[in-house]
Parts: C-alpha cells; sequence; structure tokens
C-alpha cells in the first residue's frame, strides 16, 4: 500500500519541502507506505547478496590493489566503497563468527551424538588414561591379566601415563597434584601503591582459585571474548605510531587510522577466506598439504601487501619505505603480543 505525497508536502523525516519523489535535503522517498519483511531482511542483508552492492565492490581492491581503498577515500572517492568504519566491524563480525563459532557445541541439541566407541586419546585427555590404568590394574590384580601389560615394554605403554615403574616392570599411578596457586612474599610489599591495592595477595589468590576451577577451556573462552576489544584497541596505537612515523606527511591522526582499519579489514577477509578453504579441504577429504599453501602463500602476500600499501599512500621511495616497513613490522608484532596479554590478564581477572 503506498501513499503518494502532496505537491509540496515536508518530508516525513527531515521536514524539508519535497517538490518530488525524494526529499533534496535527505534523500528519502516522498511516499509513505506499509514495509513488507522482504523489505526488512533486503534492508538488513543487501549488501551481502547483491552482487553489485557497494561491500562486494569494496572487496576487489581490497584484496588486490593495496592502499587503493585509503588513498580514494582520502582523495574523495567515497560513495563507490563501503564506509571503511562500517566495513571493519562487518568483516570483523564475520571473521570471529566463523573463526570461533563451533554449531555442534553451540546448537547441540540438534545434533545427534558421534556414533562408535570412545577411544581414549592418550594425549589430549590425561584423566581417562589415569582411569584406564587403574581399571587395567584391577585385571592384573584379579589375575585376569599379566603384569607385563603394565611394564615400560608392554603394549600399551604408549597408551599409558608415565607413571613410576615398581617390581616386576609393573608401574603403580603417580599420585596427580594440583599446582598450588601462587604465593605472594614480601617481594610484593616493596611495589608502588597502585599495584598492591590493586593485586593484593588475597586477590591473587581468588584469581588463581577462579582458574583452576576454569581451567584452560574456561579461560581460553575469556580471552576469545576479549580479542575483538584488543584488536580495536590496536588500531589506535599502530596509527600513532604511523604518525610518527611520517611527522612531515602533513597527514591528520586520523588519515593514518584509516589506513590501518583497511589493512585489518584485508586481514580478516584473508583469514576467513583461509579457514573456510581449510574447512572445505577437511569435508571434502582431501590431503591435508592442500590445505597448508594458502597459509605459505600468506605468509608471503601480508608483508607485500603491506609494503605496497605505505608505498602507494605515503608516495616515499624504496629505502625509506623498507626502514619505515621493518619498524612498522616491529611495532606491530610488539603491541599485539601486548594486547593479548592484555586480553589474557582481563579474562583472568574476569573468571
Amino acid at each position: 500500500m503506498t501513499v503518494d505525497a502532496a505537491e509540496g508536502a515536508a518530508c516525513l523525516n527531515c521536514g524539508h519541502g519535497v517538490s518530488g519523489q525524494y526529499c533534496g535535503e535527505c534523500g528519502q522517498r516522498a511516499t509513505t507506505r506499509l514495509i513488507s519483511l522482504w523489505e526488512l531482511l533486503r534492508d538488513a542483508f543487501g549488501d551481502l547478496f547483491e552482487l553489485d552492492s557497494r561491500l562486494w565492490r569494496t572487496m576487489i581492491p581490497l584484496l588486490r590493489r593495496p592502499g587503493l581503498l585509503t588513498m580514494d577515500y582520502l582523495q574523495g572517492r567515497r560513495a563507490r566503497y563501503m564506509p571503511p568504519f562500517r566495513m571493519y566491524l562487518v568483516l570483523s563480525l564475520l571473521f570471529f563468527l566463523i573463526a570461533f563459532f563451533d554449531p555442534q557445541e553451540k546448537l547441540a541439541i540438534f545434533y545427534e551424538p558421534p556414533a562408535g566407541n570412545a577411544a581414549i586419546d592418550a594425549e589430549a585427555d590425561p584423566a581417562r588414561r589415569h582411569e584406564a590404568r587403574e581399571a587395567l590394574e584391577a585385571l592384573v590384580a584379579d589375575g585376569v591379566l599379566d603384569a607385563s601389560v603394565l611394564g615400560p615394554d608392554g603394549p600399551l605403554a604408549d597408551a599409558l601415563p608415565p607413571d613410576e615403574s615398581v617390581g616386576d616392570g609393573a608401574r603403580l599411578p603417580v599420585e596427580r597434584q594440583e599446582p598450588d596457586c601462587i604465593e605472594v612474599g614480601a617481594e610484593f610489599d616493596s611495589m608502588p601503591e597502585i599495584f598492591r591495592r590493586r593485586f593484593s595477595s588475597e586477590r591473587l589468590q581468588q584469581v588463581c582459585e577462579r582458574v583452576k576451577a576454569a581451567g584452560a577451556a574456561g579461560v581460553a573462552r575469556e580471552l576469545l571474548d576479549n580479542m575483538p576489544i584488543a584488536l580495536l584497541v590496536l588500531l589506535p596505537v599502530m596509527a600513532f605510531a604511523l604518525k610518527l612515523m611520517y611527522p612531515l606527511s602533513r597527514r591528520y591522526y586520523v588519515e593514518h587510522l584509516l589506513f590501518f582499519v583497511h589493512f585489518h579489514a584485508f586481514l580478516f577477509v584473508l583469514i576467513t577466506l583461509q579457514i573456510l578453504w581449510t574447512r572445505l579441504i577437511v569435508a571434502v577429504g582431501l590431503h591435508e598439504a592442500i590445505a597448508v599453501l594458502p597459509v605459505v602463500a600468506t605468509s608471503f602476500y601480508v608483508p607485500v601487501y603491506l609494503y605496497k600499501s605505505m608505498r602507494r599512500v605515503y608516495g616515499q621511495g624504496h629505502v625509506w619505505t623498507s626502514l619505515k616497513f621493518l619498524a612498522i613490522s616491529v611495532t606491530y608484532v610488539s603491541v599485539l603480543l601486548m594486547m593479548i596479554v592484555a586480553a589474557l590478564l582481563f579474562a583472568v581477572f574476569s573468571l
């Protein structure tokens, strides 16, 4: 149902006078209509499913022409491309969704349990290995099995935990002790007051207990939850590093920030494609070596991409660009490691 606006009527969005099909001030259509469900979905996902959308027109230069998006945006050619920060958010969301969302874990109710016997993984599940050893020792004690099966040269030696040997070669399980939480000694008292208040011995003991209760899997989940924020914080830090390396470029700080927004968007697309390729190879059943080829190619392409982007955007010669490329690479890796450590600390203290 569509109701045409009267000639000279005011725009329903901005109040500006309308003299045609669209408002000359804000661009909204000069009609009132009932919006269908299809139109809502098209507005939400149009950039993903329309082949001529700005998202797809942005992907080709983003992947194949280093620095072109940044240069075009700075020179005013912007309407043909997706806005950089919107592109960053869309691609980062897509990356984390594909990389860390496991449908069989999150939507387990819709999946059938795996068939087959519950084989013990000798490397991945130490607890089951010890349980299996206790069961075998009970069978040896009852005379069902010979004690040699538990010896260092027995057929199950590789599948059993490395316990201490006793007697005729049979091995008894070593009592497993959980590592004690850290003890804060007198050296902690010599630290500045700001650290003593926030990292008191009582608080560290509580954090240690929570980490032990959550286990490595719990800490890893918290770390992954903090990684998007860590990568977002990395952007302004690296933009500041570029600002220091190009003091005579007369570029504003936000222009350096735009450079790394595009570079991170490129990384998100590249890694997402790698993950999808690897999963396809596994699903089809091809040799795993085929999945490694894009990883090797990427390890060479990423530094070349960064170097060419710096050349295109900042316009310096090969010598100066090479020196600054090395400096920005070392800075990037160092800051990234610090962001990961910070994300890990937040993960530990938020358990």
